[in-house]
Parts: C-alpha cells; structure tokens; sequence
C-alpha cells in the first residue's frame, strides 16, 4: 500500500482511505499478574485537593501505572445534600506491594492501603474496568450490549490540558456537575506520559503526545428521548466546554479523534474545501493534518470513501500538481 498510506491509516480514521479487511498487531508483554484499584473521595473528604494534587503528578507517576480520575455528582451519605465524587481508578502492570511503594512516593495524599487494591490477570481487569467483576470470561464473546445500554442517548466532548486546572477552576466544574445531578454526567481526566510522550507527534496520524498531561472527556447521558431532552443536555455540555475554554489547549484546541465531535464542524453532502476541513481537521490531527489530505488526493482523490468528518482531497485544480504542493 505504500508507506504514506499505511501510516495514515494508523491513527488517520481509516475510513476516509478505503475498507481494511485485516489488520496484524504487534501485542506487548504483560505479567501474569496485575494490579487495581478504585478509590472513591467526595468533596467532604478533600476531593478537590486530591484532584488538583493529581494534575501534578498523573502524566510522570510510573511506566507501568496508569491513574484515572473520573468525576461526578452524588448524593453526599453523610448529610443527604450534594457533592462532588473524585473516583480515582488504576491499573498497575505488577503486584500490590510495588504499587503501594510506588503511590506511597508519588501520591500519598490519596492514602492508599492494601485493602483498596486487588491482583488478577490482565483480561480479569477488563471485566473489573467494564463493572463486571463478578461475570465470567465468556461474557467478553457476546455480541450483545448489556441491557442498560439498549436506550441510552449521549452527547460527549473532549479537551487536552497542558497545564494544571486551579482550584478556582475546579470548583467551577462542580458547580456544572451539580446542574445535572439528576442525570449520567461525569468528567474522565485520562493521563498521557510514558509511552505516549516517547514518540514525536508525526510519528502516527496522532499528534497528541509530549506536553499533554491529560485528555478530559466530558460525557452526559439521558434515557427519555425528545427534543427537549436532547437541547437541555447538549447545552449543558457545550456550556461547560466554553466554561473550559481558559484550562485547556489553545491554537488549536486539541480534540480527541475517537471522541467524534460533530460540534466542530462538518463535511458538505459532496466534496469538502481543504478550509473548510481544516477547522475540525487540526483540532483532530494537529500538523499532521496536511500530510493525511495529501494522502487522501492520491488514494481516493473522487472522496468515495466519506463521512461527516473523513479527510477530504484536494479540489482537481490542485490534483494537477500534487508533488508541487507537497514540497
């Protein structure tokens, strides 16, 4: 297929380029045994320290651990008023008396004993991470969703911090959280480093790498159908995506492709400008942008492989000349 494109498809939405009828993966070593945990604080248990200390130190804490933070709003057990909910949620590629050495070093605050955490296998922690713990290893064979997911409708965005929210900032967010209380809305603060940050951005389609100390979702979820439903939700996440407009990555404000955010623009029914492209298109893929719309005029310059957000081709009048424009 050539090099150009192969590395297009590796990150680039491999739907803009063609039909992928196979794909070989080359898979890493993990031990027999990992290590996990999920540890819940509200802001009555000094959550929102926890989170601000966690910026700090999510992106560098180890190799082998990963430490996600996921936020919502509950219903306090102490006095039946509102909070915030800091779940803080690891994988750890080792046993527990590593990573309680580890987190004892790096993140104390978090108080973390043997008790909150749990080893089994690799493919055991799938289940753990998907809330089913307790089912067997043949559910991972089924082909059908989970009941709770059968009607289930949502909206989700996505943002890169690369640098810590304040205080000030995340006390700002709860305030968002509390406005959707009643409903599925949470916030996934997603550490990068490592492995992601040990490839420059042109290294794949994605560009997201060194300097990123996490990736935000923000996801809300509704069970009642209706168009009034539908606008109070979507408002409510895009106004706490404007609310975030000062926390996050600028110039361009970096999203996350898997995340497909049709808020940001889209393709016309037929072709689409490479201006009009652009606007989402570095948003997704940075600098790399250019190099997949170069891609795309060679391979499927007529656009028949399409969506809302493909990589378009150049129009013909640049097709007349592409190495020309390339260099």
């Amino acid at each position: 297929m050539g090099e150009d494109l192969f590395w297009a498809i590796r990150g680039g939405g491999g739907t803009s380029f063609g039909i992928l009828l196979a794909f070989k993966l080359e898979l890493i070593t993990v031990p027999e045994t990992v290590t996990v945990f999920n540890v819940s604080k509200t802001l009555d248990e000094n959550a929102t320290h926890l989170v601000h200390r966690w910026q700090y130190i999510a992106d560098k804490i180890d190799e082998n651990l990963t430490l996600k933070l996921l936020l919502k709003s509950i219903r306090s057990r102490m006095h039946g008023n509102m909070t915030v909910q800091a779940s803080f949620t690891s994988l750890y590629l080792g046993r527990v008396h590593e990573l309680l050495l580890i987190m004892e070093e790096k993140f104390p605050e978090l108080g973390l004993i043997e008790q909150d955490c749990t080893e089994m296998s690799w493919i055991e922690s799938i289940l753990y991470f998907a809330g089913l713990k307790d089912e067997s290893l043949d559910i991972l064979l089924s082909r059908s969703p989970a009941g709770v997911f059968d009607r289930i409708y949502f909206k989700a965005k996505s943002d890169y911090a690369r640098q810590s929210i304040p205080v000030s900032g995340l006390i700002g967010i709860w305030r968002f959280l509390h406005e959707e209380a009643e409903n599925i809305a949470e916030l996934q603060f997603s550490p990068y480093g490592g492995a992601m940050s040990s490839y420059s951005e042109s290294e794949t389609p994605f560009a997201h790498r060194a300097g990123n100390i996490f990736m935000i979702q923000y996801a809300v979820a509704w069970t009642r159908p209706g168009n009034g439903e539908l606008k109070s939700h979507v408002n409510w996440i895009r106004r706490l995506y404007n609310y975030m407009t000062p926390y996050v990555s600028k110039n361009p404000r970096a999203v996350y492709f898997n995340y497909r955010d049709l808020d940001l623009e889209m393709n016309n029914q037929g072709n689409t400008s490479y201006a009009q492209a652009s606007v989402w298109g570095l948003k997704y893929f940075g600098n790399n942008f250019n190099r997949l719309v170069r891609v795309k005029t060679k391979v499927d310059p007529s656009n028949f492989f399409r969506n809302e957000q493909s990589i378009p081709p150049l129009s013909s009048w640049y097709n007349k000349d592409i190495r020309r424009w390339s260099s």
